[in-house]
């Protein structure tokens, strides 16, 4: 029973992988939004980019893990 719901939280397709990264990218907007205003000038605006830009990272091993799983099949 327990890996029956275990397999619910993998990601083994590009189209869940892509859900992910989407939720990830909006509540990343999200908090770079508060970042510009709690600190308003340019370091609202480097925490901004580090918010998006920890998604790109994200993303990429998301899309390489769904590879290395479908080439090892």
């Amino acid at each position: 029973m327990i890996s029956k719901i275990a397999r619910l939280f993998q990601i083994k397709t590009r189209f869940e992988a892509c859900a992910v990264i989407y939720a990830l990218s909006v509540g990343a907007v999200e908090r770079g939004e508060h970042y510009l205003h709690q600190y308003p000038g340019n370091m609202g605006w480097v925490f901004f980019s580090v918010c998006t830009f920890s998604v790109f990272i994200a993303g990429g091993v998301l899309f390489d893990s769904i590879r290395d799983k479908s080439a090892v099949k």
